[in-house]
This record gives C-alpha cells, structure tokens and sequence, in this order.
C-alpha cells in the first residue's frame, strides 16, 4: 500500500459504505487488533467476507488500520491546539509544521485561523518553546492563538458513531 495522500484535491473519493461496512469499521475502531471471525460474528458475516470487505475499505482509502498511541504513555502530558493566521497559501506551512515531531494533525480550516495545529508536549516549558520558537517564528506564520487541551473525548477510540445521513448528538 503507497502513501496516504495529504490532500483531498489529489485523494480519490472512497466509494460509499454500506450499513454493513460501517459496522466492521465501528468493531475494528473498538479493537483494531480484533479477529475477523468475531468481527464476522458481530456483524453476521463469514471471516472471509469480513477480510475482504476490510481489505477493499482500506484499498479503496475508505479506512486504514492504524496503530493509536496514547501521548502520556510517551511522556507528552501537555496537549494543545494552536490556531494560526497565515499569510498566502497555507498549505505550504501546514506540509511544514506537520513534520515537527510534536505535532499530531494540521487542519486547513477557513474562518478565524488557517491552520489549526495540535500539538503533544512534555510540559508547559516544552509547549512554550514548540510554540515560539518553531511555530510563530516560521516564515508565513502572522499571529498563533494557543488552545490548552484539559480533557478530550475521542471518537477514534470507540465513541459513538452516525450512518451517512444520520445527525450525531
């Protein structure tokens, strides 16, 4: 399998999922370690039809099987979102600041900020340096607005999750 593709212009548009589909995705968002015969049985599919309805989701760029760490078991205690104001193009930052080794996502975003970067950090005095000295002193960055996470629910680890068309609350 290539690279994930970086940007939605260039990515190929996964065919839609069906109801079935969208119940392996939720078992493997649970457990993504888990058999496909007890992903089959959830779902009342064969093992074989699971591992190929799997494989044709992550072919089709639908889904990819991922492994989730969590930041504080490496020691990254401080969590923050920096939100930034470029001048230009913000595309040529965002491919930038993603490759900082702190830095977990960068969101392209319209509205207040361009980008939208999170960010996992030792401590305070790690943040504050990421923050200064690689993000608002890169050549484009016009003003940052920091964001400390305190808590975070995360869909990713098995939260609850909508059908196409169907609203979440």
């Amino acid at each position: 399998m290539g690279p994930v593709p970086r940007n939605r212009r260039t990515a190929p548009r996964p065919a839609p999922v069906d109801h079935v589909s969208l119940a392996i995705i939720e078992q493997l968002r649970e457990d993504g370690r888990r058999p496909y015969a007890a992903i089959g049985k959830a779902v009342g599919l064969s093992e074989a039809a699971v591992r190929q309805r799997v494989q044709r989701l992550v072919e089709q760029g639908a889904t990819r099987i991922a492994a989730v760490t969590d930041p504080r078991a490496l020691g990254l205690w401080r969590r923050a979102t920096v939100g930034l104001t470029v001048e230009g193009d913000p595309e040529p930052v965002a491919d930038a600041l993603a490759e900082l080794a702190e830095v977990e996502c960068v969101v392209v975003t319209a509205g207040s900020f361009d980008l939208l970067v999170e960010i996992a950090c030792e401590d305070d005095d790690h943040l504050l340096e990421i923050v200064n000295r690689r993000i608002r002193t890169h050549p484009g960055v016009r003003a940052t607005e920091t964001f400390v996470h305190l808590g975070r629910r995360d869909r990713l680890l098995g939260g609850p999750s909508a059908r196409p068309g169907e609203r979440r609350t």
